[in-house]
């Protein structure tokens, strides 16, 4: 019968631990010697600076080919999308329902507008976009000629919306049957609207229900265009006071005061026509005025 091993003591294993960390016969630090752990030690290191080396150029060279100031693919965004405010958005369409016998109810409507329209308040556009713009060409910059190494923008301000700025007329028309609303094209850099420099991209909006409640539409400014001096974008780090330029829609409603429309922009390369995107080039609502 193999006879049981011998049961050690706490006192024999605290020894032999002892003897594991340094062993004075062989004069060896936990069962290597001196010598070798230094050669273990160079190893590791060269070990860790030549992978850390390694991870250094390659972050070195990923960043040295980004953009900071705009993505290098941007194929999801050939075209820009087109919003209208107020935004009353519902689940399916924009409604822009209001009563003008109730002031709770227009005023709902004009707040919304004017909460929009904070940025482009005159007196803080001339105090952050000093640059003297050429209209009706487009703004191209090479160079990061402005404050903060940043680019040029050109100033919108709210004044330039004419009877929907809210300047004249607080209530935006919402207080009767002449409301305004506000068509902003979505921003995508360095995007052309037009292949020629002279025909800038204006807003059109028609009638596609109801016909014989609208009487007149009105444009500001003056017949929808969007300015070509507020393209290209360059992105949001590049142009940190850009602001979209806008177009100001005043409809007269008459009879049941009741339509749906359909506000495009109009330029040859904006697309207009996708079944997938709604609001590709356009954007479709209801407006109705009770009383």
């Amino acid at each position: 019968m193999a006879t049981l091993k011998e049961k050690r003591t706490c006192g024999q294993r605290c020894e032999d631990f002892g003897r594991f960390i340094w062993n004075s016969d062989n004069g060896t630090l936990m069962g290597r010697t001196p010598e070798k752990w230094v050669y273990i030690s160079l190893y590791y290191v060269a070990f860790y600076v030549v992978m850390t080396s390694l991870f250094s150029l390659a972050i070195y060279v990923l960043m040295y080919t980004l953009c900071p100031y705009a993505p290098d693919y941007q194929d999801r965004l050939k075209s820009p999308g087109v919003m209208v405010w107020p935004d009353t958005y519902g689940e399916e369409v924009i409604d822009i329902s209001y009563n003008t016998s109730d002031k709770k109810s227009w005023m709902k409507m004009s707040n919304i507008l004017h909460d929009f329209l904070k940025p482009y308040n005159d007196t803080k556009q001339l105090e952050c976009n000093t640059h003297n713009c050429t209209k009706g060409k487009y703004f191209i910059q090479k160079t990061f000629s402005a404050p903060d190494h940043t680019k040029w923008a050109c100033p919108f301000t709210q004044s330039m919306l004419g009877a929907c700025s809210g300047l004249e007329d607080p209530t935006f028309g919402y207080n009767c049957s002449m409301p305004c609303v506000i068509i902003k094209m979505n921003r995508v850099i360095d995007f052309f609207p037009t292949n020629q420099t002279d025909l800038p991209p204006y807003v059109n909006c028609t009638i596609l229900e109801g016909h014989n409640n609208v009487a007149k539409i009105d444009y500001f400014p003056e017949r929808g265009i969007m300015d070509l001096s507020y393209f290209p974008y360059y992105g949001n780090l590049a142009q940190p006071t850009y602001v979209n330029p806008l177009v100001g829609v005043r409809f007269s409603l008459v009879g049941e005061k009741h339509a749906k429309i359909q506000c495009r922009v109009v330029a040859d390369k904006i697309s207009y026509e996708n079944y997938y995107d709604p609001y590709e080039g356009k954007v479709t609502f209801y407006l109705k005025a009770m009383k």
